[in-house]
């Protein structure tokens, strides 16, 4: 009989086919949690759970009706707003999983912040925003983040008092109304957390947690700097040109990372800077790098990065964890201005420059686009090669400044 595993995927989220391939691959029977009802759960009984992901404590009340059908073996998140609602079904089910409370410190960045200090993992200075007055803050540049958006969304530089003041205006307007950002207690104001702004490099690690342990698989290079005064990143590249006592110093904070939050089985996505002596840690996630990008990690195994992820929330051994040879890298093509895209020219002059794989555009013509930081999405994803990390990067830059995206500009209110 195979073996089913419950993967927990909004209806929007870019990750659910890869992560479909690879249960196919790998003969999973595949049980859907998402927020909607699906034909699916009409011609196979079991195979499907709606849940509310607002109140992902609630979702293990779903669970009889899948679990009549056969057991549950593992639980995987898909993507960001998924691994609440995970953790509390992989508790329930009493399968591998972090749990909740780990799950949340790495959905709340002000929680993140105060466990990491509880752990002594480098990170930058941070103070929480909760009233409608800036707490005392004397340490500029400095970064405003909200607490739970993901994709650089609300993130903004400011390089002193009076713009700290204006943008933190600004960004509790801009979520006011949106599901994702929670008001602060009593008093409707989305709470904020001012940073401290880390100069230098920029990476980002791909890892799997096992029994609590770290398991790396990737360091990505992010070769565009990330100065503000809008963090939307681009180009990710493999393998990191760091060398081993760097990579190695970034590996132990990281771990350290995890072990202060707690996180036991499932994966990690995280950012750190390397610009004040140890590196700091930035943000740190409990799922897979978003979008379409996990398709930059070729293993010489053959397997995807989904696969490994199966199979690690399964427990089964698992496979060679080394790269190919080779640089390969990821743009994610950033949004210019608002408005909607209306066409897409220069796409066969951008796929012939050497080295470029693929093009995928991710909006459909019509859809509306919003840069940073507002937005939370990308125009698409280009894919490259070459030589090192570094060739592959610049194949990326060239095929990018061939694409043209026409989109008619409007207002805020989208008319």
């Amino acid at each position: 009989m195979k073996r089913r595993v419950l993967l927990v995927m909004p209806t929007g989220t870019y990750r659910a086919s890869a992560f479909l391939a690879a249960a196919r691959r790998l003969d999973l029977e595949v049980v859907v949690a998402s927020e909607e009802p699906s034909t699916l759960g009409a011609t196979h009984p079991g195979s499907e759970l709606v849940v509310d992901f607002q109140r992902p404590e609630q979702a293990p009340e779903g669970l009889p009706g899948v679990t009549r059908v056969g057991a549950i073996a593992a639980v995987v998140p898909v993507d960001e707003t998924a691994v609440m609602v995970a953790s509390h079904l992989a508790l329930a089910l009493g399968v591998p999983g972090n749990h909740p409370s780990a799950a949340l410190a790495t959905r709340d960045k002000s929680i993140l912040r105060a466990q990491l200090q509880a752990g002594g993992v480098p990170q930058p200075e941070w103070v929480l925003w909760e009233g409608e007055d800036p707490p005392p803050w004397d340490i500029f540049p400095a970064v405003l983040k909200p607490l739970d958006q993901a994709a650089s969304r609300g993130v903004v530089r400011v390089d002193g008092w009076a713009q700290l003041a204006a943008e933190g205006r600004r960004i509790r307007h801009l979520l006011a109304h949106d599901p994702r950002c929670a008001p602060g207690p009593g008093e409707g104001i989305a709470p904020l957390l001012i940073e401290g702004f880390v100069p230098g490099p920029e990476v980002a690690v791909e890892a799997l947690t096992r029994n609590g342990r770290l398991v790396p698989l990737a360091i990505y290079d992010k070769p565009e700097p990330l100065d503000g005064p809008y963090f939307e990143e681009t180009i990710y590249t493999v393998p990191t040109a760091l060398p081993g006592d760097a990579q190695r110093a970034l590996l132990t904070s990281l771990e350290a990372a995890a072990e202060a939050v707690g996180l036991g089985t499932g994966t990690v996505h995280a950012e750190l800077r390397l610009g004040q002596g140890l590196p700091r840690v930035i943000d740190m996630a409990s799922r897979s790098i978003g979008g379409r990008c996990s398709a930059v990690l070729r293993f010489e195994s053959g397997h995807t990065l989904e696969e490994l992820i199966l199979a690690n929330a399964l427990g089964d051994p698992l496979p060679n964890l080394d790269l190919e040879e080779g640089g390969f890298g990821v743009m994610m093509l950033p949004v210019p201005r608002a408005g909607r895209l209306l066409a897409v020219e220069g796409r066969e002059a951008s796929l012939a420059v050497a080295g470029v794989e693929s093009l995928q555009v991710a909006v459909p013509i019509g859809g509306r686009v919003e840069p940073p930081p507002g937005g939370d999405r990308y125009l698409g994803f280009l894919f490259a090669h070459g030589a090192d990390g570094a060739q592959a990067a610049a194949a990326l830059s060239e095929a990018h400044s061939r694409l043209r995206f026409d989109i008619e500009e409007e207002d805020q209110d989208g008319g």
